[in-house]
């Protein structure tokens, strides 16, 4: 991994922030990509805006993406370019909680804040026979404490990569190492035949599906494309006309729908619709067909602009929509 042993908190906030529900693999890319753009907090607070999100396309979480350029700025503006290099100071910036403002602090200032995800949660839940669980009130108390208290001040950053690595190779939440352990006498879910039970959550995450039916109004060769405003998890990501149901219907009724009818005025062909993409989201799934179609005369259309294709590749989109894109690019080579 590129960040392991970096001391820039630059690098270190940025690593942080893409591996938050990134595995590994995937988010290494990233941040080597974001790396080579923006060597400098200063370069990433001055980039467009598009450009940052289109770098960051596919990787999801797009709140991240937003929070990381506000507290680019922050940065630059409040403290000239300069990353702060007290606790309390970097756990006030945008998008930071006590998690990464640990990582940052130890890491690159050396300062004795111990780092508490759910690799630490896992491997104190495991060895104190902990029961309570960690997504608690209590919980999170009560493992932020002994996290602390378990910290050898003098030696934060040693400590934390160590613990967080050992809970990424040994004490893995599925099959973990146990008889490579060098902590199996001592273990209290070991010793009590726990390993699987704990940690303990408390909360179960509800999911629901949702069905997305995306016209791409095509005229004159560009189509019809919006920039997302509402405060959502697209926020300032690019998409065609979407027409949203309670459940799936047929493809070629949304033709008929009120929503269509009040926007596409005139004749308009249909060209093709699309196979069902799907998209799983941590609360939610979205399925979504597009129906591509040739316009006419377009009316409701404020929030709308007409890009040529050469254009659609310089926006940033969700990914579902990108995996349109490419399969529809494939399909034409």
């Amino acid at each position: 991994m590129p960040w392991k042993g970096e001391k820039d908190p630059y690098k270190i906030w940025l690593s942080e922030v893409i591996l938050q529900q990134t595995r590994v693999e995937q988010g290494t890319a990233y941040y080597l990509k974001f790396i080579a753009h923006f060597p400098t907090v200063a370069a990433l607070a001055t980039a467009p805006d598009n450009d940052v999100f289109k770098l960051w396309e596919g990787l999801g979480y797009y709140s991240r993406c937003r929070n990381l350029l506000a507290t680019a700025r922050q940065i630059v503006e409040q403290y000239g370019s300069n990353f702060p290099n007290q606790y309390s100071s970097i756990l006030s910036l945008k998008g930071i909680g006590p998690y990464t403002a640990a990582a940052i602090a130890s890491f690159a200032f050396e300062l004795p804040y111990a780092v508490v995800d759910g690799n630490v949660n896992r491997i104190l839940s495991r060895f104190f026979g902990i029961r309570t669980p960690i997504d608690s009130t209590g919980g999170k108390l009560l493992f932020a404490q002994l996290a602390q208290q378990l910290l050898p001040p003098t030696q934060a950053a040693s400590y934390n990569q160590a613990i967080m690595d050992f809970g990424a190779t040994i004490c893995k939440p599925k099959l973990p190492l146990c008889d490579a352990c060098c902590f199996q006498p001592r273990c209290a879910a070991y010793q009590n035949n726990d390993v699987e039970l704990l940690p303990i959550k408390e909360k179960k995450i509800a999911k629901r599906s949702r069905w997305f039916y995306y016209v791409v109004a095509e005229k004159k060769g560009k189509r019809l494309i919006r920039r997302r405003h509402a405060k959502d998890i697209w926020q300032q990501l690019h998409e065609f006309v979407l027409i949203e149901t309670d459940e799936p219907v047929d493809p070629i009724s949304i033709l008929k729908t009120t929503e269509f009818q009040q926007m596409f005025l005139g004749k308009t062909q249909l060209l093709s619709v699309s196979n069902n993409f799907r998209q799983q989201l941590t609360h939610q799934t979205i399925h979504a067909v597009f129906i591509h179609i040739k316009a006419n005369e377009v009316a409701g259309s404020d929030h709308f602009f007409w890009v040529n294709p050469k254009g659609i590749k310089q926006l940033a989109f969700p990914k579902i929509i990108s995996q349109y894109l490419q399969k529809e690019s494939e399909a034409l080579v």
